[in-house]
């Protein structure tokens, strides 16, 4: 399974010939490095929860008129896109085969935010390979521990790099690919990976570089 990072937690995953779209969100498309003809070959796109850096409406639909693309996400992203004509297939906790992908969804609670309302979220244990946690750190992802690969966030107003390096030495990965790092300009990605690479890697957990969009690895 080739997994490819398009900015900071959107995601693209290929296997088998098909192509799998996590959280096509707003910073992906934001500076016209990344546009949805990047996308036109999806089969399906979920989306983690309702937060714009996880998804861009304007984007998703364009990106669905090209692919006709299934779209897979909560109740509440659901509600959301519904006025703008796009369908969603609610998402409940389980299992769940999408062509070539096993999925299996758990609910979790959002890290805490200033003064905003937490979104539904789902986290996605992926063909029982790679936890992609969206944006929870919660005790119930741990019982995915030492998962091949984890997606890590790396970077947000609700982290510190103490808690990034605590909630990986609790799910002890082989390896992790960074994401939510979007936000911030090269220089200081670089700089944060300077720091968490040797980090991990004392604990023997490779720590995948992937600063520029098309980058990818393999599991």
């Amino acid at each position: 399974m080739k997994i490819t990072k398009y900015i900071h937690s959107c995601l693209l995953l290929e296997q088998d010939g098909e192509q799998l779209l996590f959280d096509p969100g707003t910073f992906t498309f934001a500076d016209g490095a990344v546009t949805p003809d990047t996308f036109k070959n999806v089969s399906t796109v979920v989306i983690t929860h309702q937060h714009p850096d996880h998804l861009d409406v304007k984007a998703l639909q364009e990106i669905v008129r090209l692919s006709g693309a299934a779209v897979l996400s909560t109740p509440e992203v659901a509600d959301q896109l519904k006025p703008y004509g796009l369908k969603v297939q609610v998402v409940e906790d389980g299992s769940l085969q999408v062509g070539a992908f096993q999925l299996e969804a758990v609910s979790v609670p959002h890290e805490p935010i200033l003064d905003s309302e937490l979104p539904q979220m789902l986290a996605f244990f992926i063909n029982g390979k790679v936890l992609n946690p969206a944006d929870s750190f919660s005790p119930i992802l741990q019982k995915f521990k030492r998962v091949e690969l984890l997606i890590l966030p790396v970077m947000a107003p609700f982290l510190t790099e103490l808690r990034v390096a605590e909630f990986a030495r609790q799910l002890e990965p082989q390896q992790i690919l960074p994401v939510h790092d979007g936000y911030a300009k090269d220089f200081f990605v670089e700089q944060r990976y300077d720091t968490y690479e040797p980090h991990f890697a004392e604990q023997g957990i490779q720590f995948h570089r992937l600063s520029q969009p098309g980058q990818s690895v393999t599991v």
